[in-house]
């Protein structure tokens, strides 16, 4: 359930002066979940570095990063463009529950809309990512990634059909 909705919130794109602070959130974010690879923080650089970042947009309240997510491409197996996967996807502990996440989600998909993506697929918990839109696909599921947690969110498209994979940076250094 949801505490207090903070509504001064501002959620922007990420600048260059914020990456020690998406950093350092991530990390707080990730730290106590227990089914964290304990590497979340390090896949916003990842990403920046190898140029495949999408969408980075931070949360700030009183001129400090309290969240961020990311958008990354992802690649359809029968080639259509227009994918993205999200994750991941931090709020600073201090500060969940407030809003912030739900927040950052809305302005991601309206980014997505803006660039008529096909859709967007994520890793996550179904019973949160579903008050979104995010559908479950278990059965097209990439290898290796959890069915149960597989989820799509189809923008373009009425039904997903295809395979749709993280971009290969989630799995570590290319």
């Amino acid at each position: 359930m949801l505490g207090a909705v903070l509504t001064d919130v501002l959620i922007r794109p990420e600048r260059p002066e914020d990456i020690q602070a998406i950093h350092d959130v991530t990390k707080r974010a990730f730290a106590t979940m227990s089914y964290a690879g304990g590497d979340e923080q390090l896949l916003p650089a990842r990403f920046r570095k190898a140029g495949a970042l999408a969408l980075s947009l931070v949360a700030e309240l009183d001129g400090k990063i309290v969240g961020q997510l990311t958008l990354t491409p992802a690649f359809a197996a029968d080639e259509s463009p227009g994918w993205f996967a999200l994750g991941p996807i931090s709020v600073a502990p201090e500060t969940q529950k407030q809003g912030i996440g739900t927040k950052m989600i809305e302005a991601a998909k309206a980014w997505m809309r803006e660039k008529s993506a096909a859709g967007c697929v994520l890793v996550g918990s179904p019973n949160y990512y579903s008050l979104f839109g995010w559908l479950g696909f278990p059965d097209i599921a990439p290898e290796g990634e959890p069915p149960e947690f597989y989820q799509i969110l189809p923008l373009g498209v009425a039904e997903p059909s295809t395979i749709v994979s993280f971009h290969p940076l989630f799995y570590g250094e290319a």
